[in-house]
Order: structure tokens, then C-alpha cells, then sequence
């Protein structure tokens, strides 16, 4: 029984997300010149969890996150986060409907919530020791409120990137 669920977790995709992540910017599986270039800027605005995004995507920003146990995030994590995480929130307003690349500079767990449900995501992309990204996934979203949360954060901040898709 043990093997036969293993070998459907395997086949679903469902391990770590970072376990076997490639190293360097080549290792992504599409470009990330975009995001990287936004994520890595110096003139990202600094954003409290919770607020509301005033610039439709691209948007780009170092996000202000809590611990996780007092984050208050509209939707509990997909994942059970670690203790002594922190986690946080940004609400995207009225985007237009289309396919969404939601990008962070280090480790963490990310959930988009549209009409109070998870959108599943059509693709993930992760790398380690590439300067200013960890992770790249697409979102098909529909238009309307979009919320991103970020949970599993060792750090009290993280930069987040939300662009339009170019593929």
C-alpha cells in the first residue's frame, strides 16, 4: 500500500518543490531576465501586508511580511507552514483576465485566491544561486480581485514580482 501511494505522489508531481531545483539563472525553465530585473531593482517600493497593490501588474516590491502565526491571511496556506515563518499578503485589485507570472526572491510557499478559492498553478519554475530570484509560477487568472499570498518565509521580508506572461 506504502509503494503504491508513493508511486502516485511521484506521479502527481507532489515533492518538495526545492528539492531538486537546478542551480543558476539557466536552471528556470523559461526566461526570468524580466522578473529578475524587477525583483533585483533599487527602487522597489517597500509594501505592509495586507495592502492593496495601487499599480496593476508588472508590479514589483519588497513586501513587509508577519510572523505566521499573527499574518491574518485571508486564506489559510495550502501548506503547513514551519513555526517561526513569517507570511503576508498583497490584494492585485481589478487585473485584467490572462496568464500571470508570480515570482520571489527567496524560499517560500505562494497561493493566489480568486472568489475565495486557490488557482491552481499552470507552471513552476525554481533555481537556486541565481542573485535576486528563487522561484517563477504561472497563474491563469481570471479578471477581477486577486489576492497573493506568501507564507514559509524565514525572513521578515521578501521581494515579489507579478507580471503579465510573455509565453
Amino acid at each position: 500500500m506504502r509503494k503504491a501511494l508513493a508511486v502516485a505522489i511521484l506521479a502527481l508531481g507532489i515533492v518538495p518543490a526545492h528539492a531538486d531545483d537546478p542551480a543558476g539563472c539557466d536552471g528556470f525553465k523559461w526566461s526570468v531576465t524580466r522578473e529578475r530585473a524587477l525583483l533585483t531593482s533599487s527602487e522597489l517600493p517597500t509594501l505592509n501586508s495586507g495592502v492593496d497593490a495601487t499599480t496593476l501588474p508588472p508590479l514589483g516590491a519588497t513586501l513587509n511580511l508577519q510572523p505566521a502565526a499573527t499574518a491574518k491571511l485571508p486564506k489559510l496556506p495550502e501548506r503547513t507552514q514551519k513555526s517561526g515563518t513569517h507570511a503576508g499578503y498583497l490584494q492585485l485589485g481589478q487585473i485584467p483576465a490572462g496568464v500571470y507570472t508570480v515570482s520571489i526572491s527567496s524560499y517560500a510557499w505562494i497561493d493566489v485566491v480568486q472568489d475565495g478559492a486557490y488557482v491552481k498553478p499552470m507552471a513552476l519554475s525554481g533555481a537556486t544561486g541565481c542573485d535576486g530570484i528563487r522561484r517563477a509560477i504561472k497563474f491563469n487568472l481570471a479578471a477581477g480581485l486577486t489576492t497573493v499570498q506568501i507564507s514559509g518565509v524565514d525572513a521578515a521580508t521578501i521581494r515579489i514580482a507579478v507580471i503579465p506572461s510573455s509565453n
